[in-house]
C-alpha cells in the first residue's frame, strides 16, 4: 500500500463490461520527506486507481497496487492495478503529525 492525492478524474464512455458504473481517479502517489521527516512530499508520478469509497479530489488515500487490488470483495473480477482502499484521516511519523485531514485547507 501506499499514501497518494487524488488529483483528477477519468471519464470513459467506451469500456469492459466489468468497469462500468466504477468511478476512475487520477492519485499522486506522497512519501515521507526524506531530509525533514516532517511532511508529505510528492513522488511525481501518477497512477489511475478505482475507488470504490467515494473519495474525491483533493482527498489523501490509501492505495493497493498489483494483484492485491483485486483481493477486495469489491474489485475481485475487475481487471485493475490500482484501488483506492481508504481515507486517510491522520499521518503520525516518530510521534509528530506529519498530515492532519481536519486542518486541511
Amino acid at each position: 500500500m501506499f499514501l497518494a492525492r487524488v488529483i483528477g478524474s477519468i471519464v470513459s464512455t467506451q469500456k469492459v463490461a466489468s468497469m462500468k458504473g466504477h468511478k476512475l481517479l487520477i492519485v499522486e502517489p506522497y512519501r515521507l520527506d526524506a531530509d525533514t521527516r516532517a511532511s508529505l512530499v510528492t513522488t511525481g508520478r501518477t497512477f489511475i486507481a478505482v475507488d470504490t469509497l467515494g473519495s474525491g479530489e483533493g482527498d489523501l488515500v490509501l492505495v493497493c497496487q498489483g494483484s492485491s487490488a483485486r483481493l477486495t470483495p469489491e474489485t475481485k473480477t475487475l481487471p485493475i492495478d490500482a484501488v483506492i482502499t481508504g481515507i486517510v484521516d491522520s499521518v503520525h511519523i516518530e510521534k509528530k503529525s506529519v498530515f492532519d485531514r481536519t486542518k486541511e485547507a
